[in-house]
């Protein structure tokens, strides 16, 4: 059979946002891929010509809803490093909390939207139910569900009562016990290792060589994790990555399941050491000069330039999200794999268009 090239996406009933890739075909056997963008950008990047560096904190939270947090974190740890603010200890632990709340929910949701690409309704519905525990956290924490707001330039705007950092152990308690109920199927339901197990495989010299970052490097065997810069708090929580080493569909689906239990993990490491004291720290200067900072989305590097000129304004601001450095393994996972795999093997790599092109 003649080569056909066929078009996937940008709108398709298994992504949650615009990616094209143009798919060159051959007896249903993918031979080449070429990706394509640019369907959602809103030039958010720009908005520092007229918007105040203590207004851009909201701005940056919606580059993307489900890591908003993170986003906001990220470009507030990179002013206070131009200006040399020392934030405040109790709020590095709180952003330490609401950033892993955020990974939680961020994984649960890509679990259930995994199970979904090949077809398991039902795993897909138990899922997201275990997801709004976290969010119903959110709501009870910070006032809204997903776009929480809970950074300033300086440290927080919202506090924790001890009250509410017992209600949320508790709350994670459920969420892990009923995780662990349904890990048996994730792990060993026929279906899901038949769609996952060998499919879209990114070995380590691969890895490596395209500069994947998250748990999409950690399931090819990169352990690699900005965490480990001790940002924030976790200079002072105790973890490692999560590494799995096959490269496939299947080993993305275990670290991201891991590292559920690894939030909640340092979530109950840090809110034992949340000491009292201040919130933030007023902001008396204008940030000067570049600064390149970086943190660890759920789905990995995420990197922040930014450069100030001595005004309220920035000069420049520049995000490299990781979705952008993981986009290129798809040129490598999906040609040999079957036109009905390339839903999964997409999804697998937890795409976030809205963040890639801001």
């Amino acid at each position: 059979m003649p080569k056909t090239i066929i078009p996937f996406g940008p709108q398709h009933p298994v992504l949650p946002e615009p990616v094209h890739l143009k798919l060159t075909v051959e007896d249903e056997v993918i031979r080449e891929v070429v990706p394509a963008f640019g369907f959602v950008h809103r030039g958010l990047e720009k908005l520092v010509a007229i918007r105040d560096m203590h207004q851009m904190v909201q701005v940056v939270e919606r580059v993307c809803g489900i890591c908003s947090m993170i986003h906001a974190m990220c470009f507030c740890q990179g002013i206070e490093e131009m200006l040399g603010l020392e934030v405040p200890r109790r709020a590095r632990f709180l952003r330490v909390i609401w950033s892993e709340l955020h990974r939680i929910h961020s994984h649960l949701l890509w679990l259930g939207l995994f199970a979904d690409s090949f077809g398991f309704e039902s795993l897909f519905m138990q899922l997201w139910k275990i997801r709004e525990k976290i969010l119903d956290i959110h709501e009870a924490t910070a006032g809204n569900r997903i776009i929480i707001s809970v950074n300033v330039i300086g440290g927080v705007r919202r506090d924790l009562e001890p009250e509410q950092m017992q209600w949320i152990k508790s709350g994670l308690t459920e969420v892990e016990r009923e995780l662990k109920a349904l890990e048996n199927t994730l792990l060993n339901d026929y279906t899901v290792k038949k769609r996952t197990v060998g499919k879209g495989i990114v070995n380590q010299n691969q890895a490596y060589e395209l500069g994947l970052v998250g748990p999409t490097a950690r399931a090819s065997g990169i352990a690699q994790d900005m965490r480990l810069l001790k940002y924030a708090a976790f200079d002072e929580l105790d973890f490692q990555p999560v590494v799995e080493r096959d490269g496939d569909g299947y080993a993305r689906l275990k670290v991201r399941l891991r590292e559920v239990h690894q939030s909640i993990d340092l979530i109950r490491q840090a809110i034992p050491k949340v000491p009292e004291g201040e919130l933030s720290v007023k902001v008396k200067e204008k940030p000067e000069g570049e600064m390149v900072t970086r943190v660890e989305q759920p789905r990995g590097e995420l990197v922040y330039y930014l450069k100030g000129k001595g005004e309220k304004f920035l000069d420049r601001l520049r995000i490299r999200t990781p979705t952008f450095a993981n986009l290129p393994a798809l040129v490598v996972m999906l040609p040999g794999m079957h036109l009905s795999d390339v839903p999964m093997i997409v999804l697998s790599i937890d795409p976030c268009v809205s963040c890639t092109e801001r």
